[in-house]
């Protein structure tokens, strides 16, 4: 079983960083492969809705959406990790985001467990948090939940290590997340299939 984590903040060891290393270890402490995978800090231009991806399997921008998208379809499960920036993901972490999830076909992150997580010096780690939810949620992946909604505060990685409490819940997360992981497993050894998924129906509200 492998977990990706996804560093969406621009500061490859900052508090966004802390937060998922510490998921990280615990996962590992449960036997679960893990990658902590860095977006980078160069500009990731937004998806512009072209419908290249329909036809190529990819964005057709390539660059960091298409390296990931390629690691994700071997991953089992996933941590989105963003700081907060005007009460909301990064720019680069939303950017991505959409072209990966628009882009990707459906069997890569479906049924995969997902988790988000944000990192905010002060305030905006609710609204943050919210946004990122939107992503798994429209997905078909199980969301998986902590002791408490899944963020740390501080303005880098120093600070984190005094929000003891955040620390606290990333453990839990990586805890839940292995054992989802493991039920899962355990689910497809017994004859458990995922559920069957009905072809959709895409109604305009104006027409």
């Amino acid at each position: 079983m492998k977990v990706l984590l996804v560093n969406g903040s621009p500061h490859k060891n900052g508090s966004t960083n802390r937060a998922l290393q510490e998921v990280e270890k615990t996962l590992q402490a449960s036997g679960v492969e893990t990658e902590i995978f860095w977006i980078g800090n160069e500009p990731v231009g937004g998806c512009i809705g072209c419908g290249g991806c329909r036809k190529t399997g990819a964005c057709v921008f390539g660059g960091v959406v298409a390296e990931f998208t390629e690691k994700a379809k071997e991953a089992d499960g996933f941590v989105f990790g963003s700081p907060v920036h005007y009460a909301a993901a990064s720019g680069n972490m939303t950017s991505f985001l959409d072209r990966v999830f628009y882009s990707a076909s459906a069997e890569t992150f479906r049924f995969k467990p997902a988790a988000v997580v944000t990192a905010a010096r002060r305030g905006g780690n609710s609204a943050a948090y919210e946004q990122l939810l939107k992503y798994p949620g429209i997905s078909h992946m199980p969301i998986v939940s902590s002791q408490y909604w899944n963020m740390v505060h501080g303005a880098n990685a120093q600070d984190v290590e005094q929000d003891l409490e955040g620390l606290q819940t990333m453990r839990a997360l990586g805890r839940n997340m292995a054992w989802l992981l493991s039920c899962i497993e355990a689910g497809k050894d017994a004859g458990v299939n995922p559920p069957a998924v009905e072809p959709f129906q895409r109604t305009n509200f104006i027409r």
